[in-house]
């Protein structure tokens, strides 16, 4: 039976599809390539100049750090983005008030009034942000989403949800892709021992 990928609904950040002709190991390897292993931008360093608010620095920091990025094509790992913040109170300061240096790269949408310290009169919050791309498998910030199955005789049923640093199906082809890339890298090493061993005698 041929392998067939055949998406059933797709609406805002979800996307329902189902999977057939393959083996639960397969399923379960695009179930976590879509959630661990497609890098994206997230904040990953703070530079505080002023916060008289009542949080310590690393709160605030950590609280950024998962605010979902909005991505873009043509940036690599090697990437940087920087964002500014300069807010005083009375007033909540919320993820949208973040300024990217980039337009391309911005908070998320749906996910900029997340908030994230309130200032009383007189206080403030001035900082700086770096973004750098990484993959969710090594933090929790760079994850870009929830997958999980159902088996319902010799298919999955799939639900993807993008925290929409990328389109659902932007995201499904990103991890397929990148499993695929992955597959073949094996395939070259297993290759490669064969030739190793053909010259060896063994």
């Amino acid at each position: 039976m041929a392998m067939k990928l055949e998406v059933e609904r797709e609406s805002g950040n979800k996307m329902r599809f189902s999977l057939s002709g393959a083996p639960v190991s397969f399923a379960n390897v695009l179930r976590r390539y879509c959630m661990s292993h497609v890098p994206v931008f997230a904040i990953d360093s703070v530079m505080v100049y002023e916060n008289t608010s009542s949080l310590f620095d690393e709160y605030i920091s950590n609280r950024f750090g998962l605010v979902p990025l909005k991505m873009a094509s043509g940036y690599s790992r090697e990437d940087e983005v920087l964002f500014s913040l300069d807010v005083r109170g009375p007033c909540t300061v919320y993820s949208g008030d973040l300024k990217s240096m980039d337009a391309k790269i911005k908070v998320a949408p749906g996910y900029d009034e997340i908030p994230i310290a309130k200032l009383l009169e007189g206080q403030s919050l001035r900082l700086e942000a770096k973004a750098r791309m990484g993959e969710g498998r090594a933090h929790a910030k760079f994850q870009t989403g929830l997958c999980g199955y159902e088996i319902s005789n010799d298919s999955y049923n799939f639900t993807l949800e993008s925290f929409m640093q990328l389109e659902p199906r932007a995201l499904l082809l990103a991890a397929a892709t990148l499993a695929e890339e992955r597959c073949e890298e094996f395939e070259a090493a297993l290759e490669g021992i064969k030739l190793e061993g053909k010259k060896s005698g063994k």
